[in-house]
């Protein structure tokens, strides 16, 4: 068997999380220290106590969720984990390529906070908006998408029959009201402070750059599968291009997916807060199996399958 390990995005984060694991790895609240230090915030201290507004701020988000999936790589990779494959949902790709050891991990925090940033600031707050589709195939999507007037596009591919769109809020709530009328089973408006993946989007790349220009970036020594077109990068500067156009363009995570399963992935482990990406990867290919990593018991129960094949 082939061991691929998948990173989640925004919306895995929640107040309280990781505390337990906390608890029994030291490491965590270490890595917490680092990344915390690395943006003068007390970034332990708003992921334990909240409050949860403060912590669903992008800014904030980017660089807790980035940590709390690399103190839990850590421990995978304390444990003698093996691993083919990496790739991370939005965000998560930039946990990807600090586990790949493309990133040193205080220049990946201090730049998913600026990413936050320059995000939030180019969209302000309730301008913006995301949903998601449920039962409807991605061309009836991106039909609706254009039948309506204003700025909105598919965002991320997620699973067949699960597809979130993004953009100006009006043409969201109007692209959801005619993919009901093509027969979506549910059109869901997401809690997200910023509409990620779409066109509005491209005023950040500018900024973004910047910052990768003047941070070390390397091939990692694990392959990670990019969202913008799930391939794999052989030079720098095709992994910055495809961070950069990640921004304005969706995530491709079925692709992504298929790409570790062609590579001889057979199982995954969610690595970090929540289970999104394993009930995904269940509707992708159920040949793949997807352990999850987001409690205490689950991290166990993941160390303890580690060398079982």
């Amino acid at each position: 068997m082939s061991l691929g390990v998948v990173f989640p995005g925004q919306g895995s984060q929640s107040v309280g999380m990781l505390l337990d694991t906390a608890a029994e790895f030291a490491s965590v609240r270490e890595r917490f220290q680092q990344a915390g230090d690395a943006i003068g915030i007390d970034l332990w201290r708003i992921v334990a106590e909240g409050p949860v507004e403060r912590l669903n701020q992008t800014e904030i988000t980017q660089p807790a969720l980035l940590t709390a999936s690399v103190a839990l790589w850590d421990i995978l990779i304390e444990h003698g984990a093996r691993v083919a494959a990496l790739a991370g949902h939005s965000l998560g790709e930039y946990s990807a390529l600090v586990a790949g050891g493309a990133l040193d991990f205080s220049d990946a925090v201090r730049l998913v906070h600026r990413r936050g940033q320059l995000m939030q600031s180019a969209v302000p707050a309730g301008q913006g908006a995301m949903a998601a589709v449920l039962g409807l195939d991605d061309a009836e999507i991106a039909s609706a998408c254009a039948s309506v007037s204003g700025i909105v596009a598919p965002a991320n591919f997620n699973a067949v029959g699960q597809t979130v769109i993004a953009g100006e809020a009006d043409a969201v709530s109007a692209a959801g009201e005619a993919c009901k009328a093509m027969g979506a089973r549910r059109v869901v408006l997401l809690d997200v402070s910023v509409p990620s993946h779409c066109p509005l989007m491209e005023p950040v790349a500018s900024g973004l750059a910047e910052v990768l220009d003047a941070i070390d970036l390397r091939l990692p020594g694990v392959p990670v599968i990019h969202n913008v077109d799930a391939a794999i990068s052989t030079d720098t500067d095709g992994l910055k291009q495809r961070l950069l156009g990640q921004l304005a363009n969706p995530v491709r995570w079925v692709d992504c997916v298929k790409a570790m399963a062609a590579m001889g992935v057979t199982r995954l482990i969610e690595c970090g807060p929540g289970n999104v990406l394993s009930g995904l990867v269940k509707r992708i290919d159920r040949s793949i199996s997807c352990d999850v990593t987001t409690s205490l018991e689950g991290l166990r129960g993941v160390l303890g399958n580690l060398h079982s094949e």
